[in-house]
């Protein structure tokens, strides 16, 4: 990785976001530990960066789906395919592309997602990923180690907040295991860790998705506060929002941290 980063005259940049993974026991043992079906999947991975995590997933006999932001790197990755995986480069497809705004014409239908996600923005790309590709059934992806605690964590505990409860509308989340420092170049200043997601139905609501995140984002916006007081931007109308409350049957006492993504969508179903 090191030599073909030297040819490429690239160097890692804390801008994109880029730690590339340079052990190849890392990149087996998640491909491993993405539960993929041993027939092949069609594989969406994002920030592919030299390849390494690519060349793991081709090598399972796997379809690749690699959308990656550097021209210089997008370029680069299926010469870098033909010359360690001959065999798999038909089953490559790059897509250039910011995977923030990335559309489903893009991407295809993707059924996993395996990827190790830039830090700085991996629960915006997880989030927009799951909401523009319903086919995703599944996947695991690296994030920083709080990361992956904020998106894993469950109703009541000291790190559920807003990514916690949005990624519960689209899927089961779980932390996967941890990942060292010393797999990557540059090695990070933070710990690693593993998120698997399992998608499920979003619960049954006549509100929108963007109608329950807005309740979800008023009762996290001043998380001292009960839901009463929190959601009062959302609902300014006491009497509705004390009627919303009653009808979702969400004692308005309770912090918005205590709240399941179903009671969010009970909120948001009974103000619409």
């Amino acid at each position: 990785m090191r030599s073909l980063a030297a040819q490429l005259g690239v160097r890692p940049t804390k801008q994109r976001g880029q730690n590339f993974v340079i052990d190849p026991n890392t990149v087996r043992r998640i491909v491993r530990a993405a539960d993929l079906s041993a027939d092949g999947e069609t594989v969406l991975e994002v920030g592919p960066g030299l390849g390494s995590l690519t060349l793991a997933l081709l090598a399972e006999g796997h379809r690749v789906t690699a959308v990656e932001i550097d021209p210089v790197l997008a370029d680069a990755l299926p010469a870098t395919i033909a010359e360690y995986a001959p065999n798999q480069a038909a089953a490559l497809t790059v897509v250039e592309a910011d995977a923030m705004t990335v559309v489903p014409d893009q991407i295809g239908s993707p059924s996993a997602c395996v990827a190790n996600l830039p830090y700085n923005v991996a629960v915006p790309v997880l989030l927009h990923l799951l909401a523009i590709s319903p086919s995703l059934r599944h996947g695991l992806v690296m994030v920083q180690s709080e990361v992956a605690d904020r998106l894993a964590a469950p109703p009541g505990s000291r790190t559920y907040g807003v990514p916690s409860a949005k990624a519960a509308w689209y899927a089961d989340v779980r932390r996967a295991g941890p990942i060292g420092r010393n797999v990557f170049w540059p090695a990070p200043n933070v710990d690693s860790g593993l998120v698997a997601f399992t998608r499920r139905e979003p619960p049954a609501s006549t509100a929108s998705r963007e109608e329950v995140f807005k309740v979800i984002e008023a009762a996290f916006s001043q998380r001292r506060k009960t839901v009463r007081s929190a959601l009062a931007r959302w609902m300014p109308d006491r009497d509705r929002l004390d009627a919303a409350l009653a009808q979702a049957g969400v004692d308005p006492s309770l912090r918005g941290e205590m709240l399941g993504i179903e009671q969010f969508a009970a909120i948001a179903d009974a103000g619409h």
